[in-house]
């Protein structure tokens, strides 16, 4: 699933296509990716320039004219484009048409993926958006506010970063990371994280989210785009996907398990 930096990486290379484009048109093929009143949502994406493309942690936000145009790729979400008339690729659900005649199409084989057209003042006031947490760079993201939200929680601190109400952006790659980086055991339980220890998790969130971002984020099996839109972080991986294979800092095994119903790669001797 993309995760923040690739969720970045997607948002700029749409900024490179689409903004300042007219919607002349748009084709629903899969009416459960839409959120929100699918009739609605028609009629009133029509005429609306694109005027501005961002991110909210694992959402592109397009600001249209009048709205705002969230969308969330889940596992596999992809966008091509195509030239007015073209064939019909298999799974492409949603067909955005542009006054110029180009053609943006949602690819999802899953058909996971969410959009949702909103008023744009409301955007940030309402759900998705309003539930989510601080953003991996937000100055507010330091050791006291985890802290306070970490109070009570007993789950596995792994568990407890995939939570997008803490902060936001961060998935199962990048918390595998972070932790390894961090020095903390993924069944650690979140209220038992120390000041030195949530002081670390912050740090290297920062970090590995920062340097995931430069590269592009990671391309892992669905993460490509005959767009041109790869990541080459998978190449500065510490623990993810390295299963059985020797520790970078001790050269002890790194073990893959599921916490929470999620892969987790971790090194057993510097992650006690």
């Amino acid at each position: 699933m993309p995760e923040k930096p690739e969720v970045m990486t997607v948002a700029k290379t749409l900024e490179k296509k689409i903004l300042k484009k007219e919607i002349a048109s748009v084709d629903i093929l899969w009416n459960k990716i839409i959120a929100t009143d699918i009739d609605e949502f028609k009629k009133n994406i029509i005429g609306q320039r694109i005027e501005k493309i961002t991110t909210r942690g694992k959402f592109i936000v397009l600001f249209l004219t009048d709205y705002a145009l969230l969308i969330h790729l889940r596992m596999e979400g992809k966008f091509f484009f195509h030239k007015k008339g073209e064939e019909l690729l298999k799974h492409e659900h949603v067909i955005i048409r542009f006054t110029d005649g180009v053609e943006m199409r949602y690819h999802d084989v899953r058909k996971f993926g969410k959009m949702y057209l909103l008023p744009k003042s409301d955007v940030y006031k309402v759900a998705p958006l309003n539930k989510l947490g601080y953003e991996y760079y937000d100055n507010k993201l330091n050791k006291n506010y985890l802290l306070d939200k970490f109070k009570g929680i007993k789950k596995p601190i792994k568990e407890t970063l995939l939570d997008q109400s803490i902060i936001t952006g961060i998935g199962n790659i990048y918390a595998n990371e972070i932790l390894f980086k961090a020095h903390i055991s993924p069944y650690r339980n979140t209220n038992k994280i120390n000041s030195r220890e949530a002081d670390k998790i912050v740090k290297y969130t920062k970090e590995t989210l920062d340097d995931a971002v430069k590269l592009g984020g990671t391309t892992i099996k669905s993460f490509t785009s005959d767009e041109g839109v790869h990541g080459f972080f998978q190449n500065k991986l510490l623990v993810h996907g390295k299963k059985d294979e020797p520790c970078p800092n001790c050269g002890s095994i790194i073990v893959k398990e599921k916490i929470g119903g999620r892969g987790t790669y971790y090194c057993p001797k510097c992650q006690k």
